[in-house]
């Protein structure tokens, strides 16, 4: 039997029934669950910013501004690496480099505890962007060398619901951590930089130890298994995939990567718009206790985890991507609009809260998209360059809304500005489905 040709159409990842499915049960088991692990860690030390605020803003004197301009200026940092990372990670493998993107941001983001000044905020976020740059992207390539088209919008919600539960797992913990202030002489804000930071230095060391680059070296699989995984990531859909033999920077020219980096470049401005000042947002409209505003930020994550959960679901099931993708941030820009409108406040922060949800549909459809273009060490060089320049959003996103709230003496602009940016995200992806590229297929076809 050509195994290559065969795929559980309509079945679920972890069935025990087939060969096939066996085998990606058992990558599942193997991978997944740590590669959460990682990317929870790699979201909480990004964003804990957003908790810490509630606390070092007032104790450091930074405005509006100041605040904006630090937590975006990770994405600085972050978008400069991203392809050089990843075009090193091709190179030397994922084991060895992952290890090293998470040792050297563990070390930073404790050292996020020494900030005294905006001069000190400034750097220390950029040095924190330069460190995780390549991490994101490097697992999303590192997936598709372990799963096949067909099944990589679940597998990769399944590592990405780690960014909407890191929020509900550092919602409450942030919380917890700043009502430590006074302990060993450390703010509440000092003490949640340096215990959120040191468990990504020794998850470096493990991941080291614990990660196989390919599945041609995994021998906690069978021979067989290797194989016919091996195979079935090489026997992928054609469509109007990029030769995997182009050079990989000559990806950069090629005009599909640009239609993909657009949407999620607006996507990741509205995202990250949302992250940073949702806690402040919150704690204004309902003054909230600290450790409140954490559980408020916390539930809403849990829901954005199950809406990334359904729409990698529903995303395969109908081997659709584009208008999947589409949906969710469209639902964002109606969260924002709710959020800028709406004067009641709990109402206003439900409101918010659909930004959240809305912006996790997105994610794990559009994640699908640039491995259905590329292929090789060209997947690895336009992953990046869709993740460098989009983090660029991320810059953009919480600085905007420092300006804005400056200038006008509150969020109602903001989130205009935010809803028209998830709108034309939103736009774009509904016409990206047009492209021969993305075109909906039948699921029993995406295996073949």
């Amino acid at each position: 039997m050509d195994r290559t040709r065969t795929s559980p159409s309509g079945s679920g990842l972890d069935g025990a029934g087939s060969f096939e499915q066996r085998t990606l049960r058992t990558v599942t088991l193997r991978l997944l669950p740590f590669l959460f692990i990682l990317y929870i860690f790699n979201v909480l030390d990004r964003t804990n910013v957003g908790i810490a605020a509630l606390e070092m803003n007032s104790d450091l004197n930074f405005s509006s501004v100041t605040f904006g301009v630090g937590a975006g200026i990770f994405f600085l940092g972050y978008a400069l690496f991203e392809v050089p990372s990843n075009l090193i990670l091709a190179r030397v493998g994922a084991r060895r480099w992952i290890a090293r993107i998470m040792i050297s941001w563990g070390l930073i983001a404790s050292a996020m505890t020494l900030v005294r000044t905006p001069t000190h905020f400034y750097i220390l976020r950029f040095l924190l962007g330069a460190a995780e740059a390549g991490f994101f992207p490097g697992i999303i390539y590192y997936l598709s060398q372990w799963y096949p088209e067909w099944r990589r919008a679940i597998a990769t919600s399944r590592f990405m619901i780690a960014i909407p539960l890191a929020a509900a797992i550092g919602g409450p913990l942030g919380g917890a951590l700043l009502g430590l202030r006074g302990s060993w002489q450390l703010s509440g804000w000092q003490w949640l930089f340096l215990i959120e930071g040191l468990p990504s230095l020794a998850l470096g060391f493990v991941a080291l130890a614990y990660l196989q680059d390919s599945p041609e070296t995994a021998r906690w699989l069978s021979p067989e298994q290797r194989v016919w995984l091996s195979e079935c990531i090489r026997a992928q859909p054609d469509g109007t995939a990029v030769n995997s033999g182009l050079p990989a920077l000559r990806a950069l020219a090629h005009p599909m990567l640009w239609l993909l980096t657009l949407p999620y470049f607006l996507a990741l401005t509205v995202w990250y718009g949302y992250v940073f000042w949702a806690p402040l947002v919150v704690r204004d409209g309902l003054h909230s206790s600290n450790a409140m505003i954490g559980w408020i930020i916390g539930g809403i994550a849990v829901l954005s985890a199950a809406a990334m959960i359904v729409a990698g679901a529903s995303s395969d099931q109908r081997g659709e991507r584009c208008l999947h993708a589409a949906f969710g941030i469209g639902l964002a820009g109606v969260g924002f609009i709710g959020a800028a409108f709406i004067s009641q406040p709990q109402l206003r922060v439900a409101a918010l809260g659909l930004v959240s949800v809305g912006a996790a549909a997105f994610l794990v459809p559009f994640w699908c998209l640039p491995t259905l273009s590329f292929r090789g060490s060209t997947a690895a060089v336009a992953i990046a360059f869709v993740s460098s320049v989009g983090s660029i959003g991320g810059f953009v996103g919480p600085s905007l809304v420092g300006a804005l709230k400056s200038a006008s003496g509150g969020n109602r602009q903001a989130f205009i500005v935010l809803a028209a940016s998830a709108f034309a995200a939103s736009g774009l992806c509904a016409a990206l489905s047009r492209s021969p590229a993305f075109a909906g297929r039948p699921p029993a076809a995406l295996g073949r």
